[in-house]
């Protein structure tokens, strides 16, 4: 059984939420899932001795919340090459942070991301439930 971890940033508790639903989906697929929020990273050692990795941010204004852009600056300095990864994030208008988040781990860690990033208005929006949980499977299937 392999473990991933979730690390979070929301402004309003959506991105949590989404973030919760994807553990689930996780856990459906025979592995276990830590979640954090963002705040909680103070250094890689945090990251460390993990099978996969998720990273999540709402957007506002059209960026990533601040604590999520120190996570990133965190992880580039972990040994996350070549392991499992994906992205995720709620948003009100346009949605950037979980492309940017998924595009820094492909293209700056060089892992091994999932399609493309979740990107939901609200988890229980449009089927967003089952989109998460989903989300979480694909990623445990990465593993097994």
């Amino acid at each position: 059984m392999g473990e991933f971890l979730i690390v979070y940033a929301s402004r309003t508790g959506e991105t949590t939420k989404i973030a919760e639903l994807i553990a689930e989906g996780i856990r459906i697929g025979g592995h276990s899932a830590i979640l954090k929020n963002a705040t909680q990273i103070k250094n890689e050692r945090d990251l460390n001795g993990f099978n996969g990795y998720l990273f999540g941010s709402s957007t506002y204004h059209g960026e990533m919340i601040p604590a999520m852009k120190q996570v990133l600056f965190i992880a580039e300095r972990a040994e996350l090459k070549d392991l499992p990864g994906g992205s995720f994030g709620a948003f009100g208008w346009s949605g950037e942070a979980p492309q940017r988040i998924f595009d820094t781990m492909k293209n700056i860690y060089n892992m091994k991301m999932t399609g493309s990033p979740l990107m939901l208005k609200a988890s229980w929006l449009q089927g967003g439930v089952v989109m998460a949980q989903d989300y979480g499977k694909a990623m445990a299937k990465m593993i097994s």
